[in-house]
């Protein structure tokens, strides 16, 4: 029964990678490595052989849910469960999606048919954005966010805290338009 369980957690995990958001193609993913000349490598560097890999790492720990949302990590973190941390988190790197950059924290899982299965929280007392268009998605993130990068959002999602800028230019492109919500302020704090 467990096998059972996991290969249908892999498989919706699959399918959340593969398909993404209907409202939004940018969640539209196939795992693959490729190279173009030019393209901007994880640490920003641009060169001509850089492989970029879009995939998502599936995560239903701590320690590996760091590692994917590191520089080092992937542009999709996705969780199988609920998560709670003690330290603060760091989502940093730049990673491109459909050569814009993207970066996904999912706290989801869905069907075949796009619909959310289960939504999970991610619990810690801060995590700062450093990723271009940064979005936290089909959950609940519960503690404050503080955000230093372009293009931060909440798809589907609810941040049970604070949202806090290190610039207006940040906050003026923050998006919460497709189900967001924030229960505290969302505020300029330098």
């Amino acid at each position: 029964m467990r096998k059972i369980t996991s290969v249908a957690a892999v498989f919706a995990i699959v399918l959340l990678v593969g398909c993404g958001n209907s409202t939004n193609n940018n969640a539209n993913v196939t795992p693959t490595a490729t190279t173009t000349p030019g393209n901007t490598n994880n640490a920003g560097n641009t060169n001509n052989t850089t492989d970029a890999v879009t995939s998502a790492s599936v995560v239903d720990n701590e320690e590996a849910f760091k590692k994917a949302i590191s520089a080092d990590g992937t542009w999709i973190a996705a969780t199988l469960k609920d998560l709670t941390f003690t330290e603060d988190l760091v989502l940093d790197g730049q990673f491109t999606n459909k050569d814009e950059p993207a970066r996904k924290i999912a706290l989801y899982t869905q069907d075949a048919e796009h619909n959310i299965t289960n939504s999970y929280k991610l619990t810690a007392p801060k995590i700062t954005i450093k990723s271009k268009n940064a979005r936290i998605q089909g959950g609940t993130f519960i503690g404050d966010v503080y955000v230093e990068a372009d293009g931060f959002s909440l798809v589907n999602a609810t941040v049970e805290g604070n949202v806090y800028f290190s610039d207006a230019k940040y906050q003026s492109t923050f998006d919460t338009s497709d189900q967001g919500k924030v229960t505290g302020v969302t505020e300029v704090k330098k």
